[in-house]
């Protein structure tokens, strides 16, 4: 290829992603500034707010237990992270560095349960929880994360494979046990992997919205931001202003973390796969 030709070529590629970023960003800027106009102007087609009102965040704590709400989100989300991980990282281990006959059936296993719907089991997984009298609180939604998921079992598996066999050999032969290798080379060399699969997890049960209206939906006190912001619309849907308010404070955490933690989540999405 000549050098005209790759300029173009390199020109075209970023002014596609250039015009996708704005595409994407679009709804989050009207969003954003719908949140700071009046109840009034909300109604009108402008785009931009006559005057800044930043009160309107501070009345949606007013008007809703927004509080109450992150509370729960925060304690569903960050139970099933960490269940998650400490159910999800051992199975991982023993499906790519772990010899043992019923290995790949196993793995199978994992990959049928990543294609089994939700919705499919939910009736039988309500009348189970019902039973245990849990229904009406979050932990019929933290307490599978204990036995491990599907997805993030496949995500770490696929990672740990691009870990040498070699430091896992190494390890037990300085005497360490399956669990003193996973935990002490393993574990510190996957970090980027584990953190990809942590935010997966987090970012899945913080936006979950069928889960906690299924099993929370007659008890608002466990409501979490998600379940609480579609009552929220229902009750102000005239006032869009405080709607987008509270639709970015929803937004805003799962932001922040993916800011935060951006470099070890790319790092883990781009290791994955790379070795079956």
């Amino acid at each position: 290829m000549s050098p005209s030709r790759r300029a173009l070529h390199w020109i075209a590629v970023h002014s596609l992603g250039l015009a996708l970023g704005v595409m994407f960003l679009l709804p989050m800027v009207f969003v954003l500034l719908t949140a700071f106009m009046s109840d009034q102007q909300a109604l009108t087609s402008d785009l931009w707010p006559r005057e800044w009102h930043w009160e309107n965040f501070a009345e949606v704590f007013v008007k809703a237990p927004m509080l109450s709400y992150l509370g729960n989100s925060l304690l569903y989300a960050g139970l099933a992270t960490v269940f998650m991980l400490i159910s999800s990282v051992p199975v991982a281990y023993a499906l790519s560095k772990m010899r043992w006959r019923g290995r790949n059936a196993a793995f199978l296993l994992v990959i049928a349960a990543m294609m089994l719907p939700p919705q499919v089991t939910a009736v039988p997984l309500y009348i189970l929880w019902t039973r245990f009298e849990l229904t009406g609180s979050l932990w019929p939604l933290i307490i599978p994360h204990l036995f491990g998921d599907a997805f993030s079992i496949f995500l770490l598996r696929q990672f740990f494979l691009t870990i040498p066999q070699s430091y896992v050999d190494a390890a037990k032969v300085d005497g360490c046990s399956e669990l003193g290798a996973m935990l002490r080379v393993v574990v510190p060399m996957a970090r980027p992997g584990i953190a990809a699969a942590a935010m997966f997890c987090f970012l899945y049960t913080w936006n979950d919205f069928f889960g906690p209206l299924l099993y929370t939906g007659e008890n608002p006190g466990s409501w979490t931001l998600s379940v609480g912001l579609a009552s929220f619309r229902g009750t102000h849907y005239v006032e869009w202003n405080l709607t987008m308010a509270a639709t970015v404070l929803v937004m805003l955490p799962v932001i922040v973390l993916f800011l935060v933690a951006q470099r070890a989540f790319v790092r883990g999405i781009t290791f994955t796969g790379v070795k079956g």
